[in-house]
């Protein structure tokens, strides 16, 4: 309703839709991309896009396959409420707990990752929690190489769409189906084809 889609499109961005839903959105989108590094951020102003072309030849000169960022580290008194960052750190830890992954803001919505790596996460998540899924499968994948990266994070434009408590339980929730729930036995899944030699994107 803001003319953003307008704004992007007469940048020259292609403007795709699809239905609601966070991480439904996400599966849609990424699955339209044939290849090189993507580069996710929330279009709030929160995020330092100014860094984008830095973050993708950090990718690339380290060999990584997934790059997170993380807002814990240092961020303006206005970018999150003390709430939020409770409700942050009680996931963040839940998620290190589970999956022992070194992930000091699971929530972060900017990554920088190969689109070649999507073949090998298996991302189910339709909301918020696919955030969080995305770093799992990455970080807990033996052949993917990945890391977390700090970052300067400032207060957004505009009023956020999160709901604390619901969002906050659904992603704790989630987390917690993850971890336990039946995995499908060796013949119910397939393996993807090993990454390329050629990592040039």
């Amino acid at each position: 309703t803001d003319g953003t889609r307008d704004v992007a499109a007469a940048h020259g961005a292609r403007v795709l839709r699809f239905r609601r839903g966070y991480g439904r959105q996400y599966q849609a989108a990424l699955a339209e991309v044939p290849h090189g590094v993507i580069v996710t951020l929330d279009a709030d102003g929160s995020y330092p896009a100014g860094r984008i072309a830095e973050f993708v030849e950090l990718l690339l000169g380290r060999d990584l396959d997934f790059l997170s960022v993380s807002r814990m580290e240092e961020m303006t008194p206005e970018a999150m409420s003390r709430m939020h960052r409770f409700g942050n750190a009680v996931l963040s830890r839940t998620m290190r707990w589970l999956f022992r992954v070194e992930v000091k803001d699971s929530q972060s919505g900017m990554w920088i990752f190969r689109q070649e790596i999507l073949p090998f996460l298996n991302l189910h998540a339709e909301g918020m929690a696919f955030s969080e899924e995305i770093k799992i499968e990455a970080f807990t994948h033996r052949d993917l190489r990945c890391e977390e990266l700090p970052i300067y994070y400032r207060d957004r434009y505009g009023e956020s769409k999160l709901n604390l408590w619901k969002d906050g339980l659904t992603n704790l929730v989630f987390l917690l189906k993850k971890r336990f729930a039946r995995r499908p036995s060796a013949h119910e899944t397939t393996s993807p084809a090993a990454p390329s030699a050629d990592r040039t994107p």
